[in-house]
């Protein structure tokens, strides 16, 4: 179910928000099993037998996060419990989301002839994330023992099922246990409202509305040096606001319900460095590849040149998590190099004198933002080869088309970089702090409730009419 879809904002997400709130005076354990039933609800909609397969992820992990919170295991049989649950959910990954993309392989190296058709449940890469820092955790010794129905929760929740943030069982299974969150609060419901009907507006009405100029770089027809830039800058925001819009709608819906989800996207393109990027762009993979990857790999406590192997390591496999193709590989090795240089530069490199840090800046915003553009023409070409071949016409200025159309397309290309660069993003808007669970204070939110209640009706109303069909968030296909 797409959150931007009429089914959802007039029937589901109604429902579930009174169904939930009429449990909790009542209950505290009601409304939590409740919302994970909207949440098998809401995800049967990708197909039943996708809620199967999570239903036996959740029993699997909650089994093994079982056997290593209560259970006294010696130390090496708590490895392998460990072990076969980490293992466990990288199999289950690896067949669904990787089998298709080896036999492929196999089959141009060796001349076989493996068939491998197999549908990629949706949301599976999040959720199994989710519970594998879940399962690290136990073992560390970092988790208490939680409910079943709040695990279950936890995993399924569904404002982040689909596409992220990538949750942590420490920031929400306390959430979920607060009889406060189980009352309606008419600040986050309205607040809520709010922050979901920006991100609404972002994904139909922006990303949505730049989609077309996309086709002008990676549509069937050779593209000119300019058409060849309008559409990966056309692609560039179109992801931009497309994932952004996600992320807000998200946390609106969650606000709703008195829950607060970490954020994951913090205006990237604003970022001075590709290190900077990298802490606003889907903020909560970065977390985790560092947490559970990149630092039990070492991190940089061995010295510079395993820290730029770690650092290679990382990228290249969060690379290959956002799909199962040679170019997801490319673009993670794109920004290993550049993060390899990054780094370099910020070790080596001469240092600027303060005056000249304003400029320095600048000239860091616009580095980033044409190094990342670039890495986008592979995340989103369908091979490496319509790639190479899109960026070697951005390299061509001798072919350039500029008729009425490119000059209408790129005055639409400056009005979006124009608000991904000098815009206030939501979370400065609203005020939203998700460390201390605080909302709208900035605004004065009681005192200005009428004005955000006709803003939200104006944003919501631009959003709903926007909305087109089959109108998909990217980040559902990773």
């Amino acid at each position: 179910m797409l959150f931007n879809s009429y089914l959802f904002m007039s029937v589901f997400l109604p429902v579930v928000l009174a169904g939930y709130f009429a449990l909790g005076r009542r209950s505290n354990l009601a409304p939590v099993v409740w919302l994970a039933l909207a949440s098998f609800a809401f995800y049967a909609f990708s197909g039943w037998p996708f809620v199967l397969l999570l239903l036996g992820s959740i029993a699997f992990n909650y089994g093994v996060g079982y056997l290593l919170i209560e259970r006294k295991l010696r130390p090496g049989l708590r490895f392998a419990v460990l072990t076969i649950g980490v293992g466990g959910d990288l199999v289950l990954l690896g067949i669904f989301k990787y089998a298709g993309f080896v036999a492929a392989n196999l089959n141009a190296v060796f001349a076989t002839h493996f068939v491998v058709n197999i549908v990629l449940p949706v949301g599976i890469s999040f959720y199994t994330f989710t519970q594998i820092a879940f399962l690290v955790d136990a073992f560390r010794g970092n988790v208490a023992r939680y409910a079943l129905p709040h695990y279950a929760l936890f995993v399924t929740y569904f404002p982040h099922l689909i596409a992220g943030p990538i949750l942590h069982h420490r920031d929400m299974i306390p959430q979920f246990e607060r009889a406060e969150a189980k009352r309606p609060d008419p600040h986050l419901i309205l607040c809520g409202v709010m922050i979901f009907a920006i991100g609404l507006f972002k994904k139909t009405c922006l990303a949505d509305g730049i989609q077309p100029l996309v086709a002008l770089a990676f549509g069937p027809a050779t593209p000119t040096f300019d058409q060849a830039w309008i559409g990966a800058l056309a692609y560039t925001f179109q992801l931009y606001f497309d994932f952004s819009g996600y992320s807000d709608m998200a946390i609106g819906i969650s606000l709703m319900f008195g829950i607060f989800l970490p954020l994951n996207f913090n205006s990237p393109y604003k970022a001075t460095s590709i290190i900077d990027f990298w802490r606003r762009w889907h903020m909560t993979l970065s977390q985790f590849l560092r947490d559970y990857l990149y630092i039990p790999l070492g991190g940089n406590r061995h010295g510079p040149a395993l820290r730029y192997v770690n650092l290679a390591i990382t990228m290249l496999l969060g690379g290959l998590w956002h799909g199962a193709a040679w170019t997801f590989v490319v673009w993670g090795a794109l920004h290993v190099a550049y993060l390899c240089i990054n780094h370099a530069w910020n070790n080596y490199g001469p240092k600027l004198a303060p005056r000249f840090a304003p400029v320095a800046n600048v000239a860091g915003i616009i580095l980033t933002f044409l190094a990342v553009v670039v890495a986008w023409v592979f995340f989103r070409a369908d091979n490496i080869t319509s790639a190479l071949h899109v960026l070697s016409k951005m390299a061509d200025p001798g072919h350039i088309a500029f008729g009425r159309g490119e000059m209408a397309y790129s005055l639409f290309i400056l009005l979006y970089a124009a608000l991904a660069w000098f815009a206030p993003n939501t979370q400065e808007i609203m005020g939203y702090d998700h460390r201390n669970r605080k909302v709208g204070e900035n605004l004065g939110a009681w005192r200005l409730r009428p004005l955000l209640i006709y803003a939200s009706a104006a944003v919501l109303a631009f959003g709903i009419l926007g909305i087109q069909q089959h109108s998909e968030f990217i980040y559902f296909r990773f």
